[in-house]
């Protein structure tokens, strides 16, 4: 009988398992079977080899041991598979270029975080691993590649992600004062490609109407349907999408949610990948918290950065030389707009809206307590170089309104993260060169055709830049 499945840690673990199901389990077997490892797909200037195709099926198929009719047919799961890899490779890359590396520090955290969430230690661990047939090694390098996809998400959300105290406030609007319910929803997903064909459009609304007839009729539940059918690449997880408050989820949806059973299933629903069927699991609520009051403030920011490429006595008599000019008389939005070195908050002219003393830490909290509205600061050292604080208003609001504030604030920026990231990847899905092979390592790409003497050729890189995008599976705003 197979061990139970390892458990990650909360922050690692909604993408991590996935990628720990595609590398671990069966790391040895067959290998001695295999004397020439072919190539499964060529990525950009990398490639995937079929072993590695192989053994993470193996690990999928593990994992629905005694279940295997839930399963897609053998060329549907390595396709859903072999996807995985594919956007993995391309986010490593990515970061690769970026700088974005992780830490020996980083790496030992999260190991160590892992086997305390198993309830072992790093030694019980490790042989934990080997009985189920994954190197200590290769668990590690499976680590490390999460903690960079991690970073690199990370990343992408700076500068990019605003919510505002409008967004919180409408919100806020929306929610009960004393309880706020959240939702379990699983989706599935019929991809169509960019730029898709009356004929693809209609074949995959011919599918998807044909999904939902299996479900209504009660022939296959909601998540064997994921399993089977779906194209988003959290089929493999019965098209879980996990507990989410209304603020999660996209405003076309969230409606509608709200008025659904347990159970119901929405859709099919037509979006930028394709068709969707949406499936209300559950639903919760949660209580708020208590009426004590707490102070918030308004302030706006300007940071002078002390990195490689500005040392602290440079950052030091640049800020100085910035409190002077507001000295001057200098508007202080203007200036940060200007000369602020913080990319997310700089275009809003330093403002950091409302937040608590202790939001951005004490040392913070205590220079913005110590000043009076309209009061700006002197230059004061932080984590992160010198920074000058203007604090613009005070308030005092209920404590648990602060938390629940807080709360919808993550959850709103969240949803756009989410948003924003899979729209990314599949811009950097439908950009790559991806070159899927058959099982005897030949190319399944279209083969050009053939141009005449008296025609200009076609070089390898046109041909790459002509690349389609058809194929890409994606999920949509929902996963």
């Amino acid at each position: 009988m197979p061990s139970p499945r390892l458990r990650a840690p909360r922050l690692l673990l909604a993408t991590l398992l996935p990628l720990l199901l595609l590398a671990g389990g069966a790391q040895a077997q067959d290998a001695a079977l295999q004397p020439v490892d072919r190539v499964a797909a060529v990525v950009n200037e990398d490639v995937i080899l079929r072993s590695e195709l192989d053994r993470a099926v193996a690990n999928i198929r593990s994992q629905y041991a005694g279940h295997e009719e839930q399963l897609p047919p053998q060329d549907v799961l390595e396709r859903q598979v072999l996807e995985r890899l594919v956007l993995q490779r391309l986010q490593l890359a990515r970061a690769t270029d970026a700088g974005i590396t992780a830490t020996d520090q980083d790496l030992e955290h999260a190991v160590q975080g892992v086997a305390q969430q198993n309830g072992m230690d790093v030694d019980q661990l490790r042989a934990r691993l080997a009985q189920d047939g994954i190197t200590f090694t290769d668990f590690r390098n499976n680590i490390r590649d999460e903690i960079v996809t991690q970073k690199l998400r990370q990343s992408f959300a700076q500068g990019r992600i605003n919510v505002s105290d409008s967004e919180v406030d409408a919100a806020m609007a929306n929610t009960a004062a004393s309880a706020r319910q959240q939702f379990h929803l699983a989706h599935i997903l019929v991809a169509t490609p960019d730029g898709a064909t009356p004929e693809q459009i209609a074949t995959a609304q011919k599918k998807i109407e044909g999904v939902k007839g299996l479900i209504d009729r009660g022939e296959m539940t909601f998540a064997a349907a994921a399993v089977r059918y779906s194209d988003s690449p959290n089929a493999l997880e019965s098209g879980d999408l996990g507990w989410r408050s209304a603020n999660e989820i996209p405003p076309a949806f969230a409606t509608a949610i709200q008025q659904m059973q347990d159970g119901q299933v929405l859709g099919p629903i037509r979006g930028p990948s394709g068709f969707q069927l949406l499936q209300l699991v559950g639903t919760r609520t949660q209580a708020a918290g208590s009426g004590e009051k707490v102070t918030q403030f308004s302030a706006r920011q300007i940071l002078v950065k002390v990195d490689d490429k500005t040392d602290e006595a440079a950052a030091k008599a640049k800020a100085d030389t910035l409190a002077a000019r507001l000295a001057g008389g200098a508007d202080f939005a203007k200036l940060a707009s200007e000369s602020s070195d913080d990319a997310a908050t700089r275009r809003r002219g330093g403002d950091l809206g409302w937040f608590g003393a202790d939001t951005y830490g004490s040392t913070f909290g205590m220079q913005v307590a110590a000043l009076s509205d309209g009061q700006t600061s002197a230059p004061f050292r932080s984590d992160a170089g010198w920074l000058i604080v203007q604090r613009s208003g005070t308030r005092e609001i209920a404590a648990g309104d602060e938390n629940l504030r807080a709360q919808v604030r993550e959850t709103i920026g969240r949803r756009k993260l989410e948003e924003e990231w899979n729209r990314f990847l599949r811009e950097m899905r439908g950009e790559a060169y991806v070159d899927v092979r058959d099982a005897q390592g030949r190319s399944t790409r279209p083969a050009l055709p053939e141009t005449p003497k008296e025609h200009r050729q076609v070089t390898p890189s046109q041909e790459q830049q002509g690349t389609s995008a058809a194929g890409t599976f994606m999920s949509d705003e929902m996963h």
